[in-house]
């Protein structure tokens, strides 16, 4: 059974929420913090709603609008989120009015809206969704975790139609907490010289990135999800790249049939080393594009770099912007996007043109 991304919203550190082509310019940023590029989010919340929403509620929620529009679909069977975080800017302001008052007179506003499942429960209430609704908190696995758990569903038979996504988001409580884990560069980087540094330490993002996925293609179907898989803990370089090998194989797809390569490269040394062997090894010679210089290190990146995949095979090219490594090629017809947090959570998920 084939599973078909019909449409992609996203809200990122760049101008991603206008929908259309992949933006042509990187926006730049300050110091080492990435910070999202919000629209106008009038155009898919109603104002009364909007003044009781924290921003990680309105990226998601315009993410989620964005993919629904992209689909031509105005309610799913089900909606499955991946968060880490979950929404730490209401947790923030719930735990310093706690302390602050002394642990009275709390309005139960700020602790309601402080749970991870907040933002796939805002989208079901607005879209009147009374379906399958389930959000996972799995670190650096918690986007993967809800599209496998939306692949079984689908294949199952249970639902035709989920809407899938996850979101993140970094206040500055929770910055200068992971700062202290020494996370993060202490000198200036650019967008360009974040990929190519050799020194610890990456910068930090934000985002929220959704799909609507289906068993029929679509008349905006934008690519096939093929598959999956996930490695906790690698025993080296030399498992990975058997996993990507085995993984390849599982879907029926030659390492030769790869068109392109996305990988989470995000200018920390020693977690591009994995990227680099990968490089050199398993995928040797083909075209590389990265992401994480576009919106940042975070748990659930990847659902950026999925859809970054997915824009790339619906418009058959790609953003000078993103490429790392070789020629864009002419013609995408697979896209293998891997991805590491921390070198513990590894992921690879695979993209096929319709």
């Amino acid at each position: 059974m084939n599973i078909y991304i019909q449409g992609a919203g996203c809200v990122s550190p760049q101008e991603t929420a206008q929908g259309g082509t992949f933006p042509a310019n990187v926006l730049p940023w300050e110091g080492a913090r990435m910070k999202a590029n919000e629209p106008d989010y009038k155009q898919w919340i109603d104002v009364k709603l909007i003044r009781r929403m924290s921003r990680v509620i309105k990226m998601g929620v315009a993410a989620a609008q964005l993919s629904l529009q992209e689909a031509g679909i105005q309610q799913p069977d089900a909606i499955i989120t991946g968060t880490a975080y979950g929404c730490l800017d209401d947790t923030g302001v719930f735990l310093s009015k706690m302390i602050n008052q002394q642990e009275e007179m709390l309005t139960p506003t700020a602790f309601i809206q402080s749970t991870h499942n907040t933002v796939a429960g805002q989208i079901a209430l607005m879209l009147g969704c009374h379906g399958y609704n389930n959000t996972f908190v799995h670190k650096g696995f918690s986007f993967e975790s809800a599209l496998l758990d939306a692949l079984m569903i689908l294949k199952e038979g249970r639902s035709a139609i989920i809407l899938t996504g996850a979101m993140d988001e970094l206040t500055n409580h929770s910055f200068n907490i992971l700062s202290r884990f020494d996370l993060y560069k202490k000198e200036p980087v650019t967008p360009a010289s974040l990929l190519h540094s050799q020194t610890h330490g990456t910068v930090a993002g934000e985002g929220a990135a959704f799909f609507v996925l289906g068993t029929e293609k679509g008349a905006n179907t934008k690519a096939k999800l093929t598959g999956v898989t996930t490695l906790y803990k690698p025993a080296g370089k030399a498992e990975i790249a058997a996993d990507i090998a085995a993984f390849l194989a599982a879907h029926n797809c030659s390492e030769d049939e790869v068109s392109l390569m996305i990988n989470g490269r995000n200018g920390d040394a020693s977690g591009d080393e994995w990227y680099e062997h990968m490089e050199n090894n398993a995928l040797a010679g083909k075209p590389v594009a990265c992401f994480k210089h576009l919106c940042g290190e975070y748990p659930t990146a990847a659902s950026f770099g999925m859809w970054l995949g997915a824009k790339v095979i619906a418009e058959q090219q790609i953003a000078a912007a993103a490429m790392f490594r070789g020629t864009a090629p002419t013609e995408i017809k697979k896209v293998l996007i891997y991805n590491h947090y921390k070198q513990t959570h590894h992921s690879l998920i695979l993209l096929t043109a319709c």
